[in-house]
């Protein structure tokens, strides 16, 4: 991914891959803060993270949760390739639940990670009485704050929405993050309905992905803590 910053071109005609603009909605654009629960934070991106294999078209994801391998060669992205490393690497766990559960633990470093490369985050690492602690700050907050933006205008309009902003609304949506996209009470209404729609939309294994995903928060949710 080439930063904007290098070559010039405006932060709102980028497009990010798709944890990436989760990433970015789940946090505030100023301080950096999450807006969700760590465990859901997790499960997003994770879920987020295989999102991109099926939309790169390496990962198939059946009704019964079975990740199948289509396509070995690595993707361009880094992580992506990881991520698919990692699959290939452990045959014998093809469970999406699993997946997303494995994934969640890293995948909110993984992501920010990479939005620090892309030049969209700054890593932080501040010391208190011994410890470090890593803190990601936006480098531009218009920049963060426009991920938001443009995704609720694009459901509040009648353009035609993409698999990839279609998986991201569905994935906010899940993840309980629907205040920061559909802020105008008066989009709130028409906007999850149109979420709604644009999910039953979906290609099987990307609907299947929002399912599971779905069902995985409401297990952290209810886990104890």
């Amino acid at each position: 991914m080439t930063s904007p910053i290098s070559s010039g071109v405006p932060w709102s005609r980028v497009p990010l891959l798709l944890a990436d603009e989760l990433f970015c909605v789940a946090h505030d654009d100023r301080t950096g803060r999450p807006r969700l629960h760590p465990r859901v934070l997790g499960l997003g991106l994770a879920a987020g993270l295989l999102g991109e294999l099926v939309l790169f078209g390496r990962v198939d994801i059946a009704d019964g949760g079975g990740i199948k391998v289509l396509n070995r060669e690595p993707p361009a992205d880094a992580l992506a390739h990881s991520t698919l490393s990692m699959v290939l690497a452990q045959p014998q766990h093809r469970d999406v639940r699993t997946w997303l559960a494995f994934l969640a633990e890293t995948a909110a470093e993984s992501v920010a990670q990479r939005l620090v490369l892309a030049g969209l985050w700054q890593r932080e690492e501040r010391r208190r009485l011994g410890r470090a602690r890593v803190t990601y700050l936006p480098t531009d907050t218009n920049a963060v704050f426009w991920r938001s933006v443009r995704l609720g205008r694009l459901l509040s309009s009648a353009e035609e929405i993409g698999q990839p902003d279609a998986v991201l609304a569905g994935l906010v949506a899940v993840t309980g993050l629907v205040d920061a996209v559909l802020w105008p009470q008066e989009d709130r209404e028409p906007g999850l309905s149109r979420i709604t729609d644009e999910v039953k939309r979906l290609s099987w294994p990307l609907y299947h992905l929002l399912a599971f995903t779905e069902a995985a928060v409401g297990d952290a949710v209810l886990a104890p803590r």
